[in-house]
């Protein structure tokens, strides 16, 4: 799978973005440095992956690329290949909870002499109380709203702290003007004073920040949890010695020794000792699978009962572990089609906020008189507009929903596999090892000529030594019950241009082994065969003649149905969605299994290439136009895959399939593919719903802004609001599980 999952992007950290406009900033920043291919830009994770064009040098880019971020106001910092995925600070979460408290508890007396200023206006607090709480509060607390509003300026760009800084300190300017006025006899009588809404917009603007940041965390927590299965240390066996070694330091080869309630440091192969081992956090699976001599194990899993010795076959970020943590990261990192509308409309969010701010003002001056009021309702415009949360709907949802499909053993390469998901409504899959186990055994042998069937089994077996197919290892596990001693084949080939088999020389004379379309197409006529193994698997043997070929004999193999796969049709067709079945199978067998299955239709007798062809005609661009889904396992699939609207790969298969997969299942289970497409339709209906109340929010509160039915402060908490709302419905996706 590691292939499969290459990182082919530079990972920078970005600090001090705030919102949409910020994204959308620091994205065209980074697109102007020479040698850039493409970028994206995370909120949720504060990270941005930039594609390098071929052949650049990247220590270079880098450089150029943190200098250039770091003059538009911002800060990037590059993360090396060996980085932690999320780097989300919680010391700087715990310094805004700080900040909050603080502010809240200076603004709390200005808010409590509002409300009872209210009742009697004795009851205010003096002018010279409210500025020297408001005060610290503006300039203080607020500091990072300053330096973050004058960095978009100097760069010529607009973000949600310019809008937060005009409105607050609009409020503030005022009111120490009008209190001075007063002070210094301009003014007769004591003038209304609007220090709390400058406090308040930044006191809420502070706990907005906060609850955000702590909830974003939780989006990204499958990511954490994933890191933290990498134990620190492991024991080392050298010269029959127990040596604990840093992590780094495994080398493939060496031999480790696992204690009971230890985790396993390493991917690898057990050498001695049996274990269950549970492997819920990288599958999903709930229950430990027993592991004995000879079974692959997988760093990250919990020993749970015995010791184990294991030979080491992969380390550090070839592990499993850290490719399952790294396609979740290019997920969660990606952006979403419908996110390039958002990012259209925040590009030009905050300059036109500015200006119906200041046509807010206008008209209250102008037409009414009112020019103070015209201030007030113009800052409490500029800060209800909200671009935080149109900035925060699209990755926050993505970041949960595959965070939480990762926990149930289902891998989402990026949003737009995620997306493309959703609108499926015809799933193709592969039988054998999909649908089927995938362990077929032999059933019966059938002689057509003077051989004796355990000479068909011999020359069967010892071609199949050169073979990955399921066949062939059912072929090698009859022979070894019999105690049969192999050959090695010579001039040894896949046969792909007619049929399906394999071909090579034994003792001097060419054999071949295939199906019945490979038979037909070397001039072979086809035998009644025994109706006792009409619906099984066969694979005829041929011997190669001078001029012709002549039939041999026949193998039956037998598959069962996998566990899931009955129950994953059904829930198919509870969602109107159709299930199909590709295979290369003869008709009878494939009838069986899918009379079994109950599926909607089975294609029988297919090679590779027209599993590829049947895909082609039935997607989305074929006859049709519906999307389909393919879902298969082997090499043979890959082809298919590659064609499908959305490749689904299941994760015991090969490195070939999970390549061209979009999705990756990691239980060899058909009923995630229906958890697969439920939790993409949910984690696409949150990315909406989080931009409708983002867009209604800001359609309904600043026509209410602007008519003077807010002021500043209440807008401000409103616009805190917004954001904590918006990003905690995405999180209402973190209760979702697989049904298995």
């Amino acid at each position: 799978m590691s292939a499969a999952l290459e990182n082919k992007g530079i990972d920078f950290v970005i600090r001090g973005m705030t919102c949409a406009s910020c994204v959308r900033r620091v994205e065209k920043v980074i697109k102007r440095v020479a040698g850039v291919e493409d970028v994206n830009v995370n909120l949720t994770l504060e990270q941005a992956r930039v594609i390098p064009k071929p052949a650049i040098q990247q220590q270079n880019l880098i450089a150029e690329i943190e200098t250039a971020v770091t003059k538009a106001g911002y800060h990037a910092e590059w993360l090396d290949p060996g980085h932690a995925a999320i780097n989300l600070n919680g010391d700087r979460d715990e310094k805004d909870l700080y900040h909050w408290i603080i502010a809240a508890l200076f603004s709390a007396p200005l808010l409590g002499s509002m409300i009872a200023g209210g009742f009697n206006h004795h009851w205010m607090l003096p002018g010279w109380v409210q500025f020297l709480l408001a005060t610290p509060v503006q300039f203080w607390l607020g500091k990072p709203f300053y330096i973050a509003a004058y960095r978009a300026v100097k760069s010529g760009n607009g973000n949600m702290d310019l809008l937060v800084i005009l409105g607050s300190g609009t409020a503030w300017i005022l009111s120490t003007c009008l209190l001075l006025s007063w002070l210094l006899g301009y003014c007769k009588v004591e003038p209304d004073l609007y220090y709390e809404s400058a406090s308040l917009i930044i006191t809420f603007i502070l706990l907005g920040h906060w609850l955000e940041k702590r909830a974003r965390y939780k989006a990204v927590d499958s990511i954490r949890a994933l890191q933290a299965l990498r134990p620190d240390t492991a024991c080392k066996l050298v010269d029959d010695k127990e040596i604990s070694v840093c992590l780094d330091q495994l080398m493939v080869g060496d031999q480790v020794v696992v204690r009971p309630g230890e985790t396993i440091p390493c991917d690898g192969t057990v050498i001695q000792g049996e274990s269950a081992v549970d492997e819920s956090m990288l599958t999903g699976e709930s229950l430990p699978i027993e592991k004995k001599i000879g079974d692959k194990v997988t760093g990250g899993s919990l020993n749970d009962n015995g010791r184990l010795s294991i030979k080491v076959e992969k380390t550090g970020r070839q592990t499993r572990l850290s490719a399952i943590i790294q396609l979740v990261e290019n997920a969660q990192a990606s952006k979403a089609p419908i996110q390039k509308m958002v990012d259209r409309i925040s590009s030009i969010f905050v300059p036109v906020v500015i200006i119906l701010a200041l046509l807010t003002f206008l008209g209250w001056w102008l037409i009414n008189g009112f020019f103070v009021i015209g201030l007030m309702h113009a800052a409490a415009v500029l800060v209800i507009a909200c671009p935080c949360a149109l900035g925060l709907a699209t990755p926050t949802a993505l970041a949960t929903g595959c965070g939480a499909a990762a926990r149930s053993g289902i891998l989402i390469r990026d949003a737009e596999t995620l997306e493309r998901a959703v609108h499926v409504k015809k799933v193709a899959f592969d039988k054998t090892g999909t649908l089927t186990e995938g362990k077929l055994s032999v059933v019966s042998i059938v002689s057509l000529s003077d051989f004796s069937k355990k000479e068909i089994l011999y020359y069967a077996a010892s071609l199949s030594l050169s073979s990955e197919h399921p066949l062939a290892k059912a072929l090698l596990s009859e022979a070894s019950s019999y105690t049969i001693s192999l050959k090695q084949p010579e001039e040894f080939r896949v046969i792909k241009e007619q049929g399906r088999g394999i071909m090579g020389k034994i003792k001097e004379r060419v054999f071949l082994l295939g199906n019945q379309r490979m038979v037909e197409s070397h001039g072979c006529k086809i035998p009644d065969v025994p109706s006792e193994i009409r619906s099984s698997t066969l694979s005829w043997l041929l011997e190669k003649m001078q001029d012709s070929y002549r039939l041999l004999g026949i193998i039956a193999f037998e598959d069962h149905v996998r566990s899931g796969s009955v129950e994953a049709v059904r829930r198919l067709k509870e969602h109107s969605i159709q299930s199909i079945m590709l295979t290369g199978d003869n008709e009878a067998v494939a009838k069986k299994i899918g009379n079994i299955l109950r599926i909607d239709d089975v294609k029988a007798n297919l090679t590779p290439e027209d599993k590829q062809q049947f895909i082609k005609k039935h997607g989305s661009k074929g006859i049709d136009h519906q999307s389909i889904a393919m879902v298969g396992d082997g090499i043979n699939d890959a082809p298919a895959l590659a064609e499908a609207d959305l490749a689904i790969a299941m994760g015991e298969g090969t490195d070939v399939a999970a390549e061209v997969a979009g999705i990756v299942l990691m239980r060899n289970n058909p009923e995630l593919v229906a958890d697969t497409l439920n939790i993409a339709k949910r984690t696409h209906q949150r990315i909406k719903e989080g931009l409708f109340w983002a867009f209604i929010y800001n359609i309904i509160g600043i026509p209410l802004a602007m008519l003077g039915f807010l002021n500043p402060a209440i807008a401000g908490g409103a616009m805190a609001l917004s954001s904590v709302c918006v990003v905690m419905n995405a999180l209402r996706l973190l209760r979702w599980k697989a049904r298995i």
